[in-house]
């Protein structure tokens, strides 16, 4: 049986872009390179938002406020499948990279969802279509 994991994510607009955070290598090639939405997964005990604010902590070093639910799916890929959750999310405080490749500011309307790992297009449809 996969592996099933429940995973959040941030989406921060500024200006009709949005922060796209590049993933390194990966066991999943699926995933190696790809954009995504910075978060991760929600561990036992924790609200879909306390998990966001605690994973970019981690990840970019940041304070937020979880703003707004954006979007909600499940997603199976070949080696796991997962539930996740996209928030509305605004900095408090200035970020950092730190554990991932790059982070860019892409315009919405040039998204390119060949370059976004297979989980998030359709978030990246969806931010498009409301551009």
């Amino acid at each position: 049986m996969k592996k099933h994991l429940q995973v959040v994510g941030a989406v921060f607009l500024n200006n009709g872009k949005i922060l796209a955070a590049r993933r390194g290598n990966s066991k999943f090639a699926y995933v190696a390179h790809k954009y995504e939405f910075a978060g991760g997964k929600i561990e036992e005990g924790e609200s879909p938002e306390q998990a966001l604010v605690r994973e970019i902590r981690e990840e970019l070093c940041a304070d937020v406020r979880v703003d707004a639910p954006f979007l909600s799916l499940d997603y199976e890929y070949p080696d796991f499948s997962i539930s996740l959750q996209l928030f509305y999310c605004t900095f408090l405080s200035p970020f950092r990279i730190t554990e991932h490749e790059s982070l860019n500011w892409l315009p919405i309307k040039e998204l390119d969802e060949e370059e976004w790992a297979p989980a998030d297009i359709p978030a990246v449809r969806k931010l498009k279509d409301e551009v």
